[in-house]
């Protein structure tokens, strides 16, 4: 059984009565996959606004398997130290990441970021030699409309992912980067400039989903209906 494990922030996490793009990645895997599958990860709430904490568990389908590595304000900062321990404990095969939002806006620098991921890989092939890493790279939000110096960071950092992304890829132990959600609009695709509303959801887990296909062989092309 394949084992998946989500690494992300507030937009991986959700919120109190979303579905989550994690969601929308577990019907199309369902629909096309056509082996056992399962997803992973030492926790498993949604962020509650109201408390401002991850304690809900009002996820919209009940049925959706809730496993994960995700919080509200984290990022590679914070999920380097921790990812090691995770792919161990959870026996994680593949990692489905999207990090750097809150690095950027609050904690490191695009290169201090870079080496955090530099870490964060390590880290995890520490525990699994053969762990499949999957990266997306930073989606900008309403932010760079304001602030120049971020949308710089954001574009800057994103080169660095890149690059790195092809210095650590291995055979024994892919790193993909996962190409940036087509079309994808911080202005009709979230609903607060940051967070994905419904079409935000299903072009997240599109972009995973298409290159989890093309470059592994894992699951079909994106079907928004499956």
């Amino acid at each position: 059984m394949l084992r998946f494990m989500f690494v992300g922030d507030s937009m991986t996490i959700g919120s109190a009565g979303e579905h989550t793009w994690r969601y929308r990645l577990w019907q199309h895997l369902r629909a096309s996959y056509g082996r056992p599958f399962t997803f992973v990860g030492p926790r498993e709430t949604l962020h509650d606004q109201v408390t401002d904490a991850p304690t809900s568990y009002a996820y919209a389908d009940p049925a959706f398997p809730r496993a994960h590595l995700a919080g509200w304000g984290e990022g590679w900062h914070h999920m380097a130290p921790l990812i090691g321990e995770a792919v161990r404990a959870h026996r994680a095969d593949v990692l489905l990441v999207s990090l750097g939002l809150i690095d950027l806006g609050f904690y490191t620098n695009p290169e201090q970021t870079a080496d955090n991921v530099r870490s964060f890989v390590a880290g995890a092939r520490s525990a699994n030699p053969r762990v499949r890493i999957a990266v997306l790279p930073v989606i900008t939000n309403v932010r760079v409309q304001a602030d120049t110096s971020f949308a710089d960071q954001v574009h800057r950092f994103n080169d660095l992912l890149a690059k790195t992304a092809a210095d650590l890829d291995a055979p024994g132990s892919p790193l993909l980067l996962v190409p940036q959600p087509p079309a994808y609009d911080f202005h009709t695709d979230t609903y607060d400039g940051t967070h994905p509303n419904e079409s935000g959801e299903h072009r997240i887990a599109g972009a995973f989903a298409d290159a989890l296909h093309e470059e592994w062989g894992l699951g079909g092309p994106y079907s928004a209906a499956a």
